[in-house]
């Protein structure tokens, strides 16, 4: 594949990616309640809509005043880290840098890009989701980039009771291991370090 194609091709991914992220995270704000769940596949693969400052895989920031100073922080982070990544991305292209590495690096630019969206717009364009009522479009329970990310995804594959303390990361609330609720973009990221960790470690390690 020549460059310009794979620039394309890496550009059609992206926006795929961003495309699917963002359709159902405004298909989960604009028709589920907060706390709501849909199960998927029994009771192992669950929706249950949750709202978070932005941290990934549901973890919250700490904040305190009127102004969210932790949330505001990682949001410019992250939009710093996007310009960078995208630059990266970029110059690597140009070097004739292995696809698989592209390739990985557009997910995690995606995802990335899918998250900052929820923070940046979701709080101007949308009204709050309850667990009463069912966000729309048009109403604005935020400042720009003071939005909430939408998550989904919950695996609650099965209890461990009895988890030792330093353990109690691995579990939620209800001792569920792999507790944690997450979106597509989470997704991105996280599939695309390991697949960069596993088949690309040689081309970081230079």
């Amino acid at each position: 594949m020549n460059n310009k194609k794979l620039g394309i091709t890496l550009l059609v991914i992206f926006t795929v990616l961003l495309a699917a992220d963002q359709a159902l995270k405004i298909w989960v704000k604009t028709n589920m309640h907060l706390d709501q769940t849909i199960v998927v596949a029994h009771d192992w693969f669950l929706l249950h809509f949750v709202e978070n400052n932005g941290a990934a895989f549901g973890m919250q920031i700490a904040s305190t005043g009127a102004v969210d100073w932790g949330k505001l922080a990682l949001s410019l982070f992250r939009i710093a880290m996007i310009g960078a990544l995208g630059w990266y991305i970029s110059y690597l292209w140009r070097r004739k840098t292995p696809t698989g590495v592209l390739v990985g690096l557009t997910m995690i630019l995606a995802g990335a890009v899918g998250n900052i969206i929820d923070s940046a717009f979701y709080g101007v364009i949308f009204s709050a989701s309850t667990p009463d009522s069912v966000a729309h479009f048009g109403g604005s329970y935020a400042g720009f980039m003071m939005g909430r990310v939408v998550d989904m995804f919950y695996f609650p594959l099965f209890q461990w009771n009895g988890i030792p303390s330093w353990l109690r990361f691995l579990v939620d609330r209800n001792n569920y291991f792999f507790g944690a609720i997450f979106n597509l973009a989470d997704a991105y990221i996280s599939v695309a370090l390991v697949y960069l960790l596993i088949f690309h470690y040689r081309f970081f390690s230079k």
